[in-house]
Formats: structure tokens, C-alpha cells, sequence
């Protein structure tokens, strides 16, 4: 295992440099034409796969980083690059995640490549959990996955929102509700394969911010899955419900399937965070650098200066939590004192802090399209909501800190 470090090696820079390297040639100039398209930037996506940024071996390659540097990294380079555009590029992850993290190894290494297709035919996933009266509380959740023994196949009922490439993806992650009694920990998660009957896209979101993203309800009308689409199989199902009722008097709680999806994935959703948050800062100091006021660049203010100063050190310290989670969720340490949630929370704070500061030292420029902070602003917002506001982070937090 590796040891943790603040140090990134040869290989990490490398990796580093040539993210970078797209997120400022490709990504960047492309950013506002996407983002006021609304639409998924297909291009984009086909120019990251045919480079190697866009496949399964990519993020397979930083995933096993055995310093769990890997991935948070990569989402800070591509999401300082752009955030929606970034996300159109890493959202089928977060169905990948779906499936490492509750699937068996067949179902791996049977669907996960499917999510990306090749550089030839690209293609995306989605994982869909929100519902529309079921968002941070997944106990309301109701989509129904009734087993069919006859068939042995699943029959899935409901609708989910607020889903990253929903509709359009080629293969979906879909949470549902298998023992209704149960609450929370009733869920499991199934895959529905491509061109399966009965999965429709519902209505596509005009979004504030990241707007080259994807995101839109999934209808599923009486969508029959083979059993084998059960995520982890029905007999570990069965062993984990069983043990859900036993302790259901005893208050114990137990991890549902969209928890330990969400569990796993929060720091890198810190990255993402930081990434734009670094964005919106550079562009802030290159322009007190450059922008005189009164006969002298407004960096020189005292009042801009000290802007800029705690704009570093927030971004820096959102860092450091977020490579600390990354690190410990690599090397097996389990998150005592919810320091994935610490990294997501504070991180996705300082994005919107930063990129708020940003506009302010622009002044009036900071408040157009002319430049990229309003776009980075608009885009941050979405990091206290998505994957767990930060209500929810903090009541995670509070809950580990009263055990």
C-alpha cells in the first residue's frame, strides 16, 4: 500500500500535464458554446476517448493508483478545464461506481466496459437513484423491483430524476425498492441494458449551471431485467435482507445500495469542487495582476490582496482534505470521523465561495459572459447539492463525531 504523500511521483505528473494539457486546449475553448447549447457535447467526448482521458482502462488505471491519488487528480485537471463539459466526460463513472462497488466480478467485467463503448462508438452510462419526492431522504424512494421466479426476471416501476445522462445512456444503474418494510435498507441497485422495453427519458432540465451536462427524469414502465441484472446476485440479496430484519429492533443500521455508491464517490466530487474552484482563482489573480486602478494593479489593494490570500489557502486546505479521504479509501482505513463527507463538504463550500469572490475582484466584468467566472460560479453551485447537500455531509459528520 502505498504511503501518503504530498508529492505527486514522475508517472502522477505526467498523467497530470497531459489532462491539463486537454482540459486548456480542448475543454476550454469549447466551455461557453456548450454551456449555452445545453446539449451533451458528443465531439468532445469522441476527441477524450480517442485520446485514452474517455475509457474504462483510464479511470481502471487511477482507480488502482495505490496512493488514491489517482482519481481525485484527474477530476480536479478536467473539472478546472470546465465543469459541465467535465462532467459529460466523467458521469458515466458514477454508474461504474454503482457496479464496483455492489456488483460481482462478472457483472464488472460484463457491463462497466459496455458504459464507454470504444473511441469508434462512444457511449455513456447513468446511475439513477433521486426520485422526485426522494432525494436526500432515500427512505421515501419508490420504484419497485418485484422478482418474477417464474422467469427469473425483475419487473422495475417508477421514476427517477435528476439523472446524469439519464435517457440517453447506453446502460442505466437503477436503485429501486425490493422490501418496502425495510425503508432504506430495503434498496437494491439492478442494471438495465441497452434498448431494454419500457425505460423512456422523461423531461430534460434547463439547468442553472453545468449546463453541457445531461440531466433529465428516466421513466421505467414495467421494465423487465434478467435476474442476473441484480446487482451482487439475489442469493447475497436475500443474506442481506435477512440480516436488515434481524436487526431492524436493534436500531443498527446497515448501508443500502445508493449509499455505499455515494460513500465512495464523494471525494472525488471534492476534487471536482477544487478543480473549479482553482479555475475561478487563477483567473481572479491574473486579472488583479493585470487590471490598474488609480495608477497601480489592483493586487496592490490590500482589500484584493487579502481576498486573494484566503481564496489559495481555502483551496489548498479543500485539497488536503480531499487527498486525505482518497488516500485513507485506498488504504483501507474506514472513515472514522466521515472524512469523506468532510472533504466533499468543505471543498464544494470553498467553490462557491471562490468562484463568488472571483466575480467580485472582476467587478463588473466578473458579472459577464464576456469571462469565464460567472459561468464557474453558476457551475459551483451544484457541489453543495449533488451526491449529498451539505446538510446532508454535516448531519453525516455530527453522527460520526457523537459515536
Amino acid at each position: 500500500m502505498g504511503e501518503f504523500t504530498l508529492e505527486l511521483n514522475e508517472d502522477q505528473k505526467q498523467v497530470r500535464d497531459w489532462l491539463h494539457g486537454f482540459a486548456a486546449d480542448v475543454m476550454r475553448p469549447a466551455a461557453a458554446e456548450w454551456d449555452e447549447r445545453e446539449e451533451t457535447p458528443w465531439p468532445i467526448i469522441q476527441e477524450a476517448a480517442k485520446l485514452g482521458i474517455y475509457s474504462l482502462d483510464f479511470y481502471a488505471q487511477q482507480f488502482f493508483d495505490p496512493t488514491g491519488l489517482g482519481i481525485p487528480m484527474a477530476m480536479e485537471e478536467l473539472f478546472w478545464g470546465d465543469a459541465g463539459i467535465a462532467l459529460s466526460i466523467v458521469g458515466t463513472g458514477l454508474a461504474a461506481v454503482g457496479v464496483l462497488a455492489n456488483g460481482t466480478e462478472e457483472q464488472i467485467g460484463t457491463w462497466v466496459p459496455q458504459m464507454y463503448g470504444d473511441a469508434n462508438d462512444v457511449k455513456v452510462a447513468a446511475f439513477c437513484s433521486s426520485e422526485p419526492d426522494a432525494g436526500s431522504d432515500v427512505a421515501s424512494m419508490r420504484t419497485r423491483a418485484v422478482y418474477d421466479g417464474a422467469k427469473d426476471e425483475w419487473v422495475l416501476n417508477g421514476t427517477k430524476t435528476w439523472a446524469t445522462n439519464g435517457g440517453i445512456a447506453n446502460v442505466h444503474v437503477v436503485v429501486a425498492v425490493v422490501d418496502p418494510e425495510l425503508g432504506s435498507k430495503g434498496h437494491a441497485s439492478f442494471i438495465v441494458p441497452p434498448n431494454t422495453p419500457g425505460l423512456s427519458q422523461g423531461q430534460k432540465f434547463q439547468k442553472h449551471g453545468i449546463r453541457a451536462s445531461h440531466t433529465a427524469e428516466v421513466v421505467l414502465e414495467d421494465v423487465r431485467v434478467p435476474g442476473h441484472c441484480l446487482l451482487g446476485g439475489k442469493e447475497k440479496l436475500d443474506d442481506r435482507l435477512a440480516r436488515a430484519r434481524e436487526k431492524a429492533k436493534s436500531g443498527e443500521r446497515v448501508k443500502n445500495a445508493a449509499m455505499a455508491t455515494f460513500e465512495a464517490s464523494r471525494p472525488a466530487v471534492g476534487a471536482m469542487a477544487v478543480g473549479t474552484a482553482r479555475a475561478a482563482y487563477e483567473v481572479a489573480l491574473d486579472y488583479a495582476r493585470t487590471r490598474v486602478q488609480f495608477g497601480r494593479p489592483i493586487i496592490e489593494n490590500q482589500g484584493v490582496a487579502f481576498q486573494l490570500a484566503d481564496m489559495a489557502t481555502q483551496i489548498d486546505a479543500a485539497r488536503l482534505l480531499v487527498w486525505r479521504a482518497s488516500w485513507m479509501a485506498t488504504a483501507g482505513k474506514p472513515f472514522t470521523a466521515a472524512e469523506g463527507s468532510m472533504s466533499k463538504l468543505y471543498a464544494s463550500e470553498v467553490a462557491k465561495t471562490v468562484t463568488a469572490q472571483a466575480i467580485q475582484i472582476l467587478g463588473g466584468n466578473g458579472y459577464t459572459r464576456e469571462y469565464p467566472v460567472e459561468r464557474m460560479h453558476r457551475d459551483a453551485a451544484i457541489y453543495t447539492i449533488f451526491e449529498g447537500t451539505s446538510e446532508i455531509q454535516r448531519m453525516v459528520i455530527s453522527r460520526a463525531l457523537a459515536k
